[in-house]
């Protein structure tokens, strides 16, 4: 695929202290929020994105401070000139979704680890007065099935056998933290890894196993709501909102540069107690029906019970943000499924940011 670029009229770094951001997976779900965040800010911003699981529609249009590049993120790299550099780089390009894991493997793997060291090769080559700042978007995946609650950066990893294919990406996803530290202590590339806990919002698909999504889709037209196994495994959902808004704070600071961070919410809720708040607040006549894990990923298939993050070391880092309520962030993802639906309020309720 060639490199396709919507021209940029300010594609320098005028504006004298504005930011060059590159966003990496820019056109998808988490990197489309932060594209809108830095673009408030006053950056200027070039999103790279294949458009395998992103969404050109996602990003906005037009933009002067905004360029979108449509290509494999290598060939872009290849594709930019030596006087092509940025201040920060947040790479969020990455295969997501269980389905699209176990489905399909090799493209997950390819597309975790070797575009993650194309980028690191680039930032090196690539600076102005100094190194850009890289952040590396990880996963709670990396925890693998530890029985340790909640997890904390510095745990012990468990993964299964090499047989069983969800693995793959965990493991894909530690050699691209293992990457971004070793470029931090070699190189003094600053980095900064944000491992996320089961960020969801505005955008999120259901196509991959995204199960709020999902729900959502379901409840709206009256469908049975899917649980896979016991329902009883629990989850912690951070909105996207919230996320995006941590990501800048973790790479403008220096302290947190070559340290790995938790990036979520922490109150967990059961995958069943999901459904049921789906249902109640949006007032659907949806049932809930489980499905075993054999059924939903085929044989061998193996989940995690509980998935909650320590949050401590992100808090002692930087400012938290209240977080918004896990009610209104189902309301705003149906409001994007049916937009005749009524408006969210204007004011978000949201929790607090510590406890």
């Amino acid at each position: 695929m060639g490199v396709h670029t919507r021209p940029d009229r300010a594609g320098d770094r005028g504006g004298g202290g504005a930011c060059r951001a590159l966003v990496t997976g820019g056109a998808g779900f988490i990197g489309s929020h932060l594209v809108e965040r830095l673009l408030e800010r006053g950056d200027h911003v070039t999103v790279v994105d294949n458009l395998s699981t992103g969404r050109r529609e996602n990003l906005p249009e037009p933009h002067v401070r905004l360029r979108f590049i449509e290509a494999d993120l290598a060939e872009a790299l290849r594709a930019f000139g030596r006087g092509e550099t940025f201040d920060e780089i947040y790479h969020l390009a990455a295969a997501v979704g269980v389905k699209l894991i176990v489905d399909e493997p090799i493209r997950s793997i390819d597309t975790n680890i070797e575009q993650t060291s194309a980028l690191f090769k680039f930032a090196v080559s690539h600076g102005h007065a100094a190194l850009p700042r890289v952040l590396i978007a990880s996963s709670s995946e990396v925890y693998g099935k530890s029985a340790k609650s909640p997890f904390s950066e510095d745990d012990d990893v468990l993964y299964g056998p090499t047989t069983v294919a969800r693995w793959s990406y965990a493991c894909s996803k530690a050699i691209d933290e293992h990457l971004a530290l070793a470029y931090q202590r070699k190189h003094k590339l600053p980095t900064v890894v944000a491992r996320f806990f089961n960020t969801v919002g505005p955008r999120q698909i259901g196509a991959y196993g995204m199960v709020l999504p999902r729900f959502v889709k379901s409840a709206i037209a009256g469908e049975p709501l899917i649980v896979h196994g016991d329902g009883r495994q629990t989850r912690c959902f951070g909105d996207v909102r919230d996320v995006v808004r941590v990501l800048p704070k973790l790479l403008s600071t220096p302290a947190c540069h070559g340290r790995v961070f938790n990036v979520g919410a922490d109150r967990p809720i059961s995958i069943t107690d999901l459904a049921d708040l789906v249902i109640k607040v949006l007032g659907s006549s949806s049932t809930v029906q489980r499905v075993s894990y054999d059924q939903a990923y085929g044989p061998g298939f193996e989940d995690l019970q509980q998935r909650q993050p320590d949050l401590r070391r992100l808090r002692q880092a930087v400012e938290v943000p209240p977080f918004i309520t896990l009610e209104h962030t189902i309301r705003d993802v149906a409001s994007t499924m049916r937009p005749a639906s009524p408006a969210a309020p204007a004011a978000v309720k949201v929790l607090g940011g510590s406890r």
